[in-house]
């Protein structure tokens, strides 16, 4: 791989809109920060605070299933240790996503 050549992974020709996505997540929290800077009432607070969640565990859940359907399945098809660590990896952040 040269070096303006980039890696293609499973969220590569969804990037322009992963990135459109997390611009809006990044705005609803600097809203709570303008909120909590004007003083807003707590449970107004806490409602975008949900919302900003939701919004990112909806983005994790994308690039999750993302990087099932290219990476893990790619490197199933391969086969060897390869595929076992990309199985491994899945599982990994799965149960990072659940404890969250």
């Amino acid at each position: 791989m040269s070096e303006t050549e980039h890696p293609v992974h499973g969220y590569t020709p969804m990037k322009d809109s992963h990135l459109k996505r997390l611009r809006r997540i990044e705005g609803q929290v600097r809203g709570l920060q303008r909120m909590v800077d004007e003083d807003k009432y707590c449970i107004d607070i806490l409602t975008q605070v949900a919302a900003a969640t939701k919004a990112l565990q909806s983005f994790s859940l994308e690039l999750l299933e993302e990087h099932l359907e290219h990476c893990v399945v790619d490197a199933a098809r391969s086969g060897g240790p390869e595929a076992q660590e990309k199985v491994r990896e899945a599982s990994d952040a799965i149960a990072r996503l659940v404890r969250s």
